[in-house]
């Protein structure tokens, strides 16, 4: 029995690994953030459920829903847990669920995969060597603003989460709390067919979203440290 973390495509069907294929198609039960992404994925793999179980487990049920299903753990059940899209636990449910798993001491075993805020990193042309990441920024202004305060005199790449009806509203907040001049990069669409990546500064970038369309699919924002460390020499 484990308790595996399968990381599933945030687009392209074709991110999604041969190992995590095999575990969709043996576990026990399927812990879905939403269950018909779910079911559309195996559907897509020609992965049938054959009587196993499909169970919803997202943020609105997680505490009622983790302990039942560290149960079927505990009854020696394979347990995979994957998202809407992307890495299970990265600004999504799960993390209770590994705490129960790891107290039974039942292993956790983690699928690497598809993650937005790492693909995004990579192609962002933002310093890579040092980043954090901070999931979805609060919704409301005086919790947000004072999260943005205490991040903008650190040194490493941040990455957040946003919706991209919220982008346009949030982005003057960035522009005055970290300065027109930080770069950023503004990145939507990963690995889909309108996959684009919008680079410059907090203000140009704020022109180009003020001046086009209306934003459409998940956004992913990086911003650059306030002085970006060097890249450090490869030890040979």
């Amino acid at each position: 029995m484990a308790l595996y973390l399968v990381a599933t495509p945030i687009g392209n069907l074709s991110d999604c690994s041969a190992r995590a294929k095999e575990i969709l198609a043996k576990a026990h039960v399927l812990a879905a953030e939403d269950t018909r992404s779910a079911r559309r994925l195996l559907t897509a793999f020609e992965i049938p459920l054959q009587g196993r179980d499909l169970v919803a487990y997202a943020d609105h049920n997680e505490r009622a829903v983790a302990p039942r299903l560290a149960e079927a753990l505990k009854a020696g059940k394979d347990v995979a847990v994957l998202s809407d899209g992307g890495t299970p636990l990265v600004s999504d449910p799960g993390y209770r669920l590994v705490q129960e798993a790891i107290a039974a001491g039942v292993a956790v075993v983690p699928l690497p995969g598809p993650c937005a805020a790492v693909a995004a990193l990579g192609a962002s042309g933002l310093p890579v060597h040092a980043f954090s990441f901070h999931g979805f920024l609060p919704k409301k202004p005086g919790a947000r603003g004072k999260l943005l305060s205490k991040l903008k005199d650190r040194d490493e790449t941040l990455i957040f989460y946003e919706s991209p009806q919220r982008v346009p509203k949030v982005w003057p907040e960035l522009v005055e709390v970290f300065g027109a001049d930080r770069p950023a990069c503004l990145a939507r669409e990963l690995t889909k067919m309108h996959e684009t990546f919008l680079r410059g500064t907090l203000a140009e970038l704020q022109q180009r979203i003020d001046a086009g369309p209306p934003l459409k699919g998940e956004c992913t924002v990086l911003i650059a440290g306030r002085a970006a460390p060097e890249v450090p020499d490869v030890e040979e």
